[in-house]
């Protein structure tokens, strides 16, 4: 082996392990070791640079902005209020819920599709004494089902076909991965109907609360305001004993710490109150003279004089700038006009100074913010917003025909072959941006460029191990391990493999880096090279045993109080019956 590909094995060793500890985003990550192999000189600047012109990339850019178009004209909104209003609870519920999803998925970027749903579900499931958690993991499974069976249902299958055009001159049809998507979509959704309702957690706590008509807990900081009529009065004096559905949890004072609170502890001007309590007891701490926040006060009290606050739920995405850094150092206030009150983090309680908390994703926040927050951040890949906020967006009829009829048109004009899907996704967005159905602005600000870099970067590292024969040597290994057990054999080896990796790295980088190894297998082999593109199109999608391998679960992982456990239970066997599908339709279909 030489010089070369060992070190674009170290290169991407390395890059393997940052993107499995997170220890900065996967896009610096992945662009990270993209620019080591330039400097290396592993790659000239022509090919570490071809995947930002992969058809497959830049298609997925485009569909960001129809994605958009879909979620701001209110279709989806819409649906799903009427899909969960009619429900009744239960395993007919969860059926309602998942095939429609399943079914606009293979059309539509899941992401918005789950960003729209998850508040409706949540809302709907608290009013009928359900536990959300029975239903948001499954909203996130429903849309990778769809997204699987479409080429344009999910950005992997984009990847896969622009490197599959590439290497072959060939690609996926529009529908073609429905002979293996929808078989194993029937098989999934057959395992949660039967055997994952009863997985999924419903935790006592969480029962308890929903009979309380309560819902997420947070661990609230407020502060005893000199010179109003608080200090010197006891708890009870105060006002601050029965509050509902929140309690005073502790007190502390010039660095000793009272717990548990006694009703007859009198307050001194000064003193940081900590509670504990739902969501929907904030309002009433806030409306407490001599009461304020324990972080940025001036800005919250003159919200709140202003009468124009309100109180909101937030889920930090993957591509936040606010990741890694407190917030504090990110500015949160005068970033985006808002007050972080408390901040939610998978069940537990974050205690430590607000200020000092560092950012993760899937972490859920309660703000304060003004009128204009939702208008401003609701779309924006920066947050996924989950509660249920007043000004949602009303359903614009024109909107809705033009969007409706241009993501038609975009399926039909590709699936017919007179225009190829990056063809027909830039005409569908001219014709979106030309009709004023997405502003300039709004399109700009809908590409998820961070997606892209991971996806472009991918791609260029797939060329490294290409080039340089690690590749080859890489398959070799495959081969030798799986030796006697045949195309079929290799096949299984090659989804496990991506599978595996899908679940600690993102989708699309896992797809990236595996195809040129399936590809050196297929041709060491003298093997048909399609079926190994479809096993990786479907492993690096079928993500479902870890929040952080596919984004969609990453989006329920806080709003649903999951633990990383409740993934593994119901992922690990959904794994292995989407591996079994594929592994006995993929090779009758496309043969070796």
């Amino acid at each position: 082996m030489t010089f070369a590909a060992i070190f674009t094995l170290i290169t991407v060793g390395l890059m393997l392990i940052a993107l499995a500890f997170e220890i900065l985003a996967p896009d610096i990550i992945v662009f990270s070791a993209l620019g080591l192999l330039l400097l290396g000189n592993v790659l000239s600047p022509t090919e570490a640079f071809v995947g930002f012109s992969n058809p497959g990339m830049l298609t997925v850019g485009f569909l960001f902005i129809i994605a958009y178009a879909a979620q701001s004209s209110g279709i989806l909104s819409l649906f799903a209020d009427r899909v969960m209003g009619r429900s009744g609870g239960g395993r007919r519920s969860l059926a309602r819920m998942m095939v429609p999803v399943f079914g606009m998925s293979a059309f539509l970027n899941n992401t918005p599709i789950v960003a729209m749903f998850a508040p409706t579900i949540r809302d709907w499931a608290l009013k009928h004494r359900f536990s959300p958690s029975k239903f948001l993991i499954p909203l996130s499974y429903a849309s990778i089902f769809g997204g699987i069976c479409t080429l344009i249902g999910t950005s992997t299958n984009l990847v896969v076909n622009g490197m599959l055009q590439q290497a072959t001159l060939q690609g996926f049809g529009m529908f073609e991965l429905a002979w293996v998507g929808l078989p194993c979509a029937v098989a999934g959704m057959a395992f949660m109907l039967l055997f994952g309702f009863r997985l999924l957690p419903e935790r006592k706590d969480l029962t308890e609360n929903l009979q309380d008509g309560g819902g997420r807990e947070y661990f609230l900081e407020m502060k005893v305001q000199g010179g109003s009529s608080l200090p010197g009065k006891t708890v009870e004096e105060a006002g601050l004993r029965n509050l509902g559905q929140i309690y005073l949890a502790q007190i502390q004072r010039n660095g000793d710490l009272v717990a548990p609170v006694r009703p007859t502890d009198v307050l001194q001007a000064g003193d940081r109150l900590f509670f504990t309590g739902h969501v929907d007891s904030i309002l009433r701490l806030h409306s407490i003279p001599g009461l304020v926040p324990g972080h940025d006060k001036e800005f919250c009290l003159a919200l709140r004089n202003s009468g124009k606050g309100r109180i909101l739920e937030a889920v930090v995405s993957r591509s936040s700038p606010m990741l890694g850094k407190t917030i504090k150092e990110g500015n949160f206030r005068a970033r985006y006009d808002a007050a972080i009150l408390a901040v939610h983090r998978h069940g537990e309680y974050l205690t430590a100074n607000l200020g000092r908390i560092v950012l993760r994703p899937g972490d859920t926040l309660l703000l304060l913010a003004g009128d204009d927050f939702v208008k401003r951040w609701n779309y924006s890949r920066e947050f996924y917003m989950v509660s249920k906020v007043v000004d949602i967006p009303k359903v614009s009829r024109r909107k809705s025909i033009i969007t409706l009829a241009v993501l038609a048109g975009m399926v039909a004009l590709s699936a017919s072959g007179v225009l190829d899907i990056l063809k027909a996704a830039i005409l569908s967005a001219i014709i979106l941006i030309a009709t004023k159905c997405v502003t300039v602005v709004e399109a700009r600000r809908s590409i998820e460029l961070n997606v892209l870099i991971v996806i472009a970067a991918a791609l260029g590292i797939s060329r490294a191990l290409e080039k340089t024969g690690a590749a080859g040597y890489l398959a070799g290994y495959v081969i030798e391990t799986v030796q006697g057990w045949g195309p079929l054999g290799l096949l299984a080896a090659v989804y496990l493999v991506t599978s595996l990796l899908t679940e600690l790295i993102t989708n699309n980088a896992a797809a990236a880096l595996i195809f040129p190894i399936a590809m050196a297998v297929a041709g060491q082999q003298g093997l048909n090279p399609m079926p190994f593109a479809v096993a990786i199109a479907v492993a690096a999608s079928a993500s479902f045993a870890t929040p952080i391998g596919y984004q969609t679960n990453l989006m329920v992982y806080g709003p649903g109080g999951y633990k990383f456990r409740d993934f593994l239970k119901l992922g690990i066997p959904l794994n292995l019956i989407f591996m079994a599908v594929a592994l006995v339709v993929i090779p009758r279909v496309w043969g070796f």
